[in-house]
């Protein structure tokens, strides 16, 4: 899917849905990193993360972009646009759109810890970056490092 597929699906979706029409520009951000996708309240474009298309498919992606639609059309007619409003609530529940999207945690490898072992005293080393074992020795005994896998060895 590309920015221009994406533009038609939220357009369909907003007639289908909103009986309104989407006038402004909806494409994919892949900088966004914690959020499914954000409404821009100055443009009043839309924002997806790709990710989230990638790992859960089309079914999350339309979820993300009645969320947001939400937005929109709540903030373009002069209403409570934001989470916590009624109105947004409400308006939500009515045409179905999720209050949060799915995690990305359990799918993200960049999050997950790293483990390394010495191979003389056996100390646990954890890290949230990798490092290379060639140049890094144990802080302990100056023994020589071994990458583990999920943290176990075996």
């Amino acid at each position: 899917m590309n920015n221009d597929s994406l533009q038609e699906l939220v357009e369909k979706v907003s007639i289908e849905s909103f009986d309104r029409a989407f006038e402004h520009q909806a494409y994919f951000n892949k900088r966004l990193r914690t959020t499914g996708g954000r409404y821009m309240l100055n443009t009043h474009h839309i924002e997806v993360n790709f990710k989230y298309y990638e790992a859960f498919g089309e079914e999350e992606l339309i979820g993300i972009i009645k969320h947001e639609l939400c937005h929109y059309h709540l903030h373009l007619t002069g209403k409570g646009y934001k989470h916590g409003d009624q109105e947004f609530k409400a308006l939500l529940k009515q045409v179905g759109a999720p209050r949060y999207c799915s995690s990305l945690s359990s799918i993200q490898q960049k999050n997950k810890n790293v483990f390394y072992r010495c191979k003389d005293c056996n100390y646990l080393y954890e890290r949230k970056r990798k490092v290379d074992i060639t140049k890094y020795r144990c802080g302990r005994c100056k023994g020589s490092l071994l990458l583990l896998e999920k943290g176990v060895d075996s």
